[in-house]
């Protein structure tokens, strides 16, 4: 991390003991040199970050703006999903004993945020925190399928594909294809785009406001797959999903 982020991270730091700052008070408090500190905040109000309060033209503080609390309220969003999820992921993991995870979007990324793994001698081992492009495995591809139209365009002019197994979708207008057919069928399928010999499986996580906030997923071994064991899991899969919308508050 650059020295001027963990600056302004610091002057940030400086309001949790008070909510409104003058210039000279974040100096002190920051212990960082007047210029500096007046070049970050400078930018942190450019960004939206902190607001400036003129009371007169001698008399100027400045304090965080509704910008953080809407920050703040995402984080404790993601943290409210994870810990309503989390129970009807072990119900679905004793029902049929597969890897059931949960992933979500962040920048060009997909995170593993969840797990419970499958006591099965083969299985997927997925440690929590691992990252994926979204072009590969059920549950970044089903990200992928939800972003509006501008950010997937955005997203795909961008993108560099990278060949992970053979598998792996490697040109866009195969991937444009594949969005459509989730966003048809609403739910996303896999077979070893990500992790070799592993069939995924992923449906949506919608908000109160009907948003997609994560990917649900089971991942099984491509040994342990047939047509009978894939209608069990979307089935299953299906209605854990729609029992943790309904807990979320979407209707």
């Amino acid at each position: 991390m650059s020295q001027s982020v963990l600056k302004a991270i610091k002057l940030l730091d400086c309001f949790i003991a008070k909510a409104e700052l003058s210039l000279i008070e974040l100096t002190e408090l920051s212990n960082l040199p007047k210029t500096t500190v007046f070049r970050l905040i400078s930018t942190l109000e450019k960004g939206g970050l902190v607001v400036k309060v003129k009371n007169t033209s001698h008399d100027v503080k400045y304090r965080m703006a509704l910008k953080m609390l809407e920050l703040g309220n995402h984080v404790s969003e993601q943290l409210e999903y994870r810990k309503v999820a989390f129970p009807h992921m072990r119900k679905l993991n004793e029902e049929i004993n597969e890897l059931v995870h949960m992933v979500v979007l962040e920048g060009d990324e997909a995170v593993y945020v969840e797990k419970i793994d499958s006591t099965k001698p083969v299985r997927l081992i997925v440690k929590v925190g691992r990252r994926s492009p979204l072009y590969a495995g059920s549950a970044p591809k089903l990200l992928l399928a939800s972003m509006d139209d501008q950010s997937l365009e955005d997203y795909l002019s961008n993108l560099e594909i990278k060949k992970i197994t053979t598998n792996t979708i490697d040109n866009i207008e195969d991937l444009k294809n594949e969005i459509q057919e989730i966003r048809a069928r609403g739910y996303s399928f896999s077979r070893a785009e990500h992790f070799r010999d592993t069939i995924g499986f992923s449906y949506p996580i919608y908000n109160y406001n009907g948003e997609t906030v994560a990917a649900l997923g089971i991942s099984i071994p491509v040994t342990d797959y047939s047509k009978k064991h894939e209608k069990l899991i979307l089935e299953k899969l299906k209605i854990t999903a729609q029992n943790i919308w309904k807990d979320l508050g979407y209707r």
